[in-house]
Formats: structure tokens, C-alpha cells, sequence
């Protein structure tokens, strides 16, 4: 979605304004940054203006951004046709980020896929008719311990399958989107299965034993005289004493 190839061509706003809650923020942006350097916050301007635009990065918006931080447009045109997390053209409501790659494909990603498009109607790279959801391909989101993974605008719906998927998307048509994270039941990003090692909690180190006496049901008995330390043996009379 970072390109203006795909599709037909986008109808452009003639011009873009920051709200005055976004300006406020964009100026903080830039105010991180030295004189002559406030090019280094095209990345936050880009996104602020993204997120004011809907979900998308119109030409009026970068334009305004090169404008703030006196830099050539084409410069902006870099930035914004990098990074994919810009898309340069309109988005649905929903903009669903499905991972492929290999550890969501090897833990079912393609019924994800699969589920999206039965459901919406729509292929990747497709928005529905309604507005409401955009599909697209993305490479790894960094959560593969919980894959596969949907990716739902900036939230991670994990631990999915073909009827999980179905169950999601019918909660974001009508409005409400479950709790963030696993969709099975897993408590953040323990074992799917289980706990098979760790089963009983570990007996505390002496130190935290002997100050919260109260934490600790096994306790140990206490050292005998001389025992543990150093030399502390038989007949050791120097050591000993």
C-alpha cells in the first residue's frame, strides 16, 4: 500500500492542515531536534499527519511536512515510498496486516488468509466495499512465539486460526473488537500446551529466604557452627576458632 502503482489512480486533497492538537505536536517533534536538524522528525510528521489523514499519506499532507521542516519534497517522496508502515493510498477503517512469513506460515497463516478473504470478499492488497477493511501481505511482525498473527491497524491479534479469524472480523464489523493479544486463551506468551518444566516454584536464594521467612514453606535448618565456612574442618584449630 506504500505505492501509487497499485490500483487506480487516488483522488488527491488539494491541501493538507495539521489539526491544532497535532500542530501542538508536531512543533514538540521538532523540538527535539537542533537547529538545522529538524529534518530528523519527517518520521514522526509523516506518521501524525497518517494517522490525521485516516490511515493514509495524501501528497497535500507530505507536502505540508516538507514545508515545516524545510526540506526538498522529493526528499519526503523518499521517506514516505521506504518504509511500508506509509501507505499512499486510502485504507480501510480496519487495516489488517496478515503475516506470511515462515514461522506464521509453518503455524497456519494461510488459513488466516484464507479466512480474510472468504470473509470480506477481497483479496490482499483489496479494501471492501464498505471501507471498513484492508488486506494486505506483510513480512515478519516480530511476534513469532505467537503466530500466526493479524496485525488489526496498531494492535497484534494472536495465536489465530481459520474460525478465530471468521470471529474477529465479524467483532470489528460490528464495533467491537476483543482484548488485544492471544484469541486462545494463552496467557501472553507462555506455552500453548502447557508448562512441562519449571512445575513448582523454585526455593529462594538464603538471603531472600532469611528476610521474608514468611515466603519460604520448606525452610532450611539453620547452619551449624562452623559449617560452610572456609578451612572449617576437623582439627583445623586456626580456621575454627
Amino acid at each position: 500500500m506504500n505505492t501509487h502503482a497499485e490500483g487506480p489512480p487516488v483522488v488527491q486533497p488539494d491541501s493538507f492542515d495539521f489539526t491544532s492538537e497535532n500542530l501542538g505536536k508536531a512543533k514538540a517533534y521538532i523540538a527535539k531536534y537542533p537547529p538545522g536538524r529538524q529534518a530528523s522528525a519527517v518520521l514522526p510528521l509523516l506518521d501524525l499527519a497518517q494517522r490525521q489523514s485516516g490511515g493514509w499519506l495524501p501528497l497535500a499532507a507530505m507536502h505540508t511536512v516538507a514545508e515545516m521542516l524545510a526540506m526538498p519534497r522529493i526528499r519526503v517522496y523518499e521517506v514516505a515510498t521506504f518504509y511500508t508502515m506509509f501507505n499512499l493510498r486510502p485504507v480501510g477503517r480496519y487495516f489488517l496486516q496478515a503475516c506470511t512469513t515462515t514461522p506464521c506460515v509453518l503455524r497456519g497463516s494461510d488459513a488466516v488468509v484464507d479466512a480474510c478473504r472468504k470473509k470480506l470478499g477481497i483479496d490482499i492488497g483489496g479494501t471492501t466495499a464498505d471501507g471498513l477493511f484492508t488486506l494486505v501481505e506483510v513480512e515478519c511482525l516480530g511476534a513469532c512465539v505467537n503466530a500466526p498473527i493479524l496485525q488489526v491497524n496498531d494492535d497484534y491479534y494472536e495465536d489465530l486460526d481459520g474460525p478465530l479469524t471468521g470471529q474477529l472480523l465479524d467483532a470489528l464489523r460490528d464495533g467491537k473488537p476483543p482484548p488485544v493479544g492471544s484469541l486462545d486463551g494463552r496467557s501472553g506468551s507462555a506455552p500453548s500446551a502447557g508448562k512441562t518444566t519449571l512445575l513448582e516454584a523454585p526455593e529462594p536464594p538464603p538471603l531472600q529466604a532469611a528476610l521474608h521467612p514468611e515466603e519460604n514453606p520448606h525452610p532450611n535448618p539453620p547452619p551449624q557452627a562452623g559449617e560452610g565456612r572456609v578451612g572449617a574442618v576437623a582439627g583445623d584449630t586456626k580456621n575454627a576458632g
